[in-house]
């Protein structure tokens, strides 16, 4: 990137709670939201379940688009100011000149799965008449919801690439800032629970089966959660000093080496990275913190951690937060870069909840538990399946 893009707008719903201030007590007491509360019959595995989301109502205009996924949405443009902060700039430049951009894995799927159960699929073998899946189910239902919500007429897509889901997003709205297409963006991640997925990750043998521990060698898999957060990018005149955070430089790669395993010498991790900090303007001894992909898988901890070592940065204190809110698919980037917020904001290095030791077969520096601390600058990684990667540098606007 030429600049940074200020970030006048962050919030965040997760396991750990709702809005900013939730997550900042839960992250300095290295608290989890995972629990074996079940969410698929027959999945032994923790889950991040969202408190209350079965309880949120949508307008009645938008009534179609009940499902959880959107309900999820909701909750996070509803918290820490942040549908106030998007009007007051559409007020500004006009609703025309606001884009948006959602990233998720599986959308709102879970409404599907729930149709599939209906009797009137059971008697004719087909979805019931009135089931809405462009609102609920379609990958772009939760950019339009978003986008209803806030009254925005600028551009809308969604981006779909598994777990870099949201941070590719993030990139993809600082490109179309610089490229003038719009004059601020909102970005999001969405993802929410649903059997699919945890059936999915199953089968791949990924799935915890108690805590997860990225980076250690206890490490034996992944808990998935569900998130809902939003950015607001904006070009610099209209960030007047509201700026939390700056996105200063974006890496992505592709490497293509398998559709769910990861390089196992981390090339997609290494390049993303790498190009992230080239775009930045960042060397190795500039960078504060790296917010670890960190999934708690074997081989996806080790190829990260070799991406880290050729890139000569293992000495940057690390951490994962998906032992304390589980792996959000498509979501993970934005809450990497709103527990990132959090703790630049409010002076300490989060700890990697879980992990009650490194593997010493690896080298990254991993930070176990929250520490004061005055973070500056950090590397943000999100690795999805097929090679699907991104990397962010993020810095603390003041």
């Amino acid at each position: 990137m030429s600049r940074g893009i200020p970030i006048s707008g962050l919030t965040l719903v997760s396991a750990l709670g709702r809005g900013w201030a939730a997550h900042a007590r839960a992250l300095r007491a290295d608290a989890s939201g995972l629990t074996p509360e079940p969410f698929a019959d027959g999945v032994p595995t923790l889950v991040g379940r969202v408190a209350g989301l079965d309880a949120v109502t949508l307008p009645r205009s938008l009534a179609r688009y009940d499902c959880r996924n959107n309900r999820l949405a909701l909750l996070a443009l509803e918290s820490d100011g942040f549908a106030e902060a998007v009007a007051r700039v559409v007020r500004r430049v006009g609703p025309e000149a606001v884009g948006l951009i959602v990233g998720t894995s599986t959308s709102g799927i879970a409404a599907t799965e729930a149709a599939y159960r209906t009797q009137a699929f059971a008697r004719t073998h087909t979805l019931p008449a009135d089931y809405p899946y462009r609102e609920t189910h379609n990958v772009f239902a939760t950019a339009d919801f978003a986008r209803q919500v806030l009254g925005l007429q600028g551009p809308a897509v969604a981006v779909s690439t598994a777990c870099s889901s949201s941070a590719k997003a993030l990139a993809a709205g600082a490109r179309w800032l610089r490229a003038g297409v719009c004059r601020a963006v909102v970005v999001g991640g969405v993802d929410s629970l649903c059997a699919t997925t945890l059936y999915g990750f199953r089968a791949l043998d990924l799935l915890a089966r108690g805590p997860v521990r990225p980076f250690s060698a206890e490490r034996c898999g992944i808990a998935i959660g569900e998130a809902g957060g939003f950015a607001l990018l904006t070009t610099a005149d209209l960030a007047a000093g509201e700026a939390c955070l700056t996105l200063a430089g974006a890496g992505e790669s592709a490497d293509g080496y398998h559709m769910t395993a990861p390089h196992p010498e981390g090339l997609g991790a290494y390049e993303a990275m790498a190009a992230a900090l080239a775009a930045a303007g960042r060397g190795q001894d500039e960078i504060d913190y790296i917010a670890l992909h960190g999934t708690g898988t074997v081989y996806n901890d080790a190829a990260e951690d070799r991406a880290i070592a050729r890139l000569g940065l293992t000495h940057v204190p690390a951490g994962s937060n998906k032992g304390a809110l589980g792996h959000t698919l498509g979501a993970a980037g934005l809450c990497a870069l709103a527990t990132l917020g959090v703790a630049m904001r409010e002076g300490f290095v989060p700890g990697t909840v879980g992990t009650r030791a490194r593997d010493p077969a690896l080298s990254v520096n991993l930070v176990l538990t929250a520490r004061p601390a005055r973070l500056r600058v950090a590397l943000l990684n999100t690795f999805g399946f097929g090679g699907s990667n991104c990397s962010l540098v993020v810095e603390r606007a003041s």
